[in-house]
């Protein structure tokens, strides 16, 4: 059996709104399986969560084999303005963001047109001669040669040599030169992304070292050389509309931004000011790694794709083999997973 969830939450006191036409074709959830029981307790879950205000509210929806057996929204859309939580919420997804990119690119692959072995350089040459940095003992840098090419496949597999910053605590003296994942989005476009990340060292030689990074938003700046097209054009003509997701998007429009989930003020856990930029700031990079706006509904038509195989009521994203290739193992044991 295949079970997709498909959660987002961001958002007190409880509501619960059951779709009357859900993203999937629905059914009850005895008859593909699903505990009555099991789905009320999930319910009390958030009843708890959100009457401790450790979330506003949430938009939840569960299917199996391609058929929906829970899909409700709790809580607040904005816990400032005591708006109810709706069904059609629209969310940042962070790096959610990453898996559209990359089948995005699996497309350009299928095509012919980005080989997962081609070298990042042949599209952006500044990442031809990158330095790595090495810590000293004493903490300090050391910088050594690039020993191989950034590849395609690396960037999809987060084994570039390219990491997050934004962490001014951080142990690691590389890490505190890298800005935080969305950061390039809000202060510039795709080639200033490009020519900020390149001038900075790689973390670790390429394929050596599985490091979660900026490695898909460099993905993404190659779509669009590939493409010609912005990334959130490409994805809107070759996954999003195909699949039917009609608020995916990296950019909403005011009729839209009714509908955006947003935050506490204050993070629950630390008590400290928080704000996602992203839901106010208008940017020009549409940054394939942590930048992209959807429903709950969306995302389940996208993992519903995935789960089919690369294809959703009669329309094709990717081939079945594609996918199989996607959803394997592609580090090994000779790739240090530094998380």
């Amino acid at each position: 059996m295949k079970t997709l969830i498909a959660t987002a939450a961001m958002a007190i006191g409880i509501v619960a709104n059951v779709a009357t036409a859900g993203p999937l074709p629905e059914a009850r959830p005895d008859d593909v399986g699903f505990s009555q029981l099991g789905l009320t307790r999930l319910d009390q879950f958030f009843a708890r969560e959100i009457a401790a205000k450790r979330v506003p509210g949430a938009v939840v929806a569960i299917a199996r084999d391609g058929k929906l057996v829970h899909y409700k929204a709790y809580g607040q859309l904005d816990p400032t303005q005591a708006k109810q939580m709706p069904l059609d919420a629209i969310f940042a997804l962070a790096s959610m963001t990453k898996p559209m990119a990359a089948v995005a690119c699996l497309t350009l692959m299928e095509q012919g047109r980005l080989p997962l072995q081609a070298k990042v350089a042949e599209y952006y040459p500044a990442f031809s001669d990158m330095k790595v940095g090495v810590q000293e003992p004493d903490g300090s840098l050391r910088f050594e040669t690039q020993a191989s090419p950034i590849y395609i496949h690396d960037l999809y597999r987060h084994t570039s040599g390219l990491m997050y910053g934004g962490r001014p605590d951080s142990s690691s003296p590389v890490a505190r030169l890298y800005p935080d994942g969305t950061a390039p989005a809000i202060e510039g476009d795709t080639q200033a992304f490009i020519d900020r990340i390149t001038k900075l060292p790689l973390a670790h030689q390429p394929a050596t070292v599985f490091e979660y990074g900026f490695s898909i938003d460099v993905l993404g700046a190659v779509i669009e050389k590939v493409s010609e097209q912005r990334l959130g054009e490409y994805l809107a003509a070759n996954v999003w509309q195909r699949l039917g997701m009609k608020d995916a998007t990296f950019h909403p429009t005011e009729a839209q931004r009714p509908r955006l989930a947003r935050p506490f003020p204050n993070d629950p856990l630390t008590g400290k000011p928080q704000e996602i930029k992203l839901l106010d700031t208008p940017t020009t990079f549409d940054c394939a790694g942590a930048c992209a706006f959807a429903t709950v509904g969306d995302y389940l038509r996208f993992g519903q794709m995935l789960l089919n195989g690369g294809e959703l009521d009669g329309q094709r994203v990717l081939g079945p083999k594609t996918v199989h290739h996607m959803i394997s193992n592609h580090l090994g044991p000779e790739i240090k997973n530094n998380v």
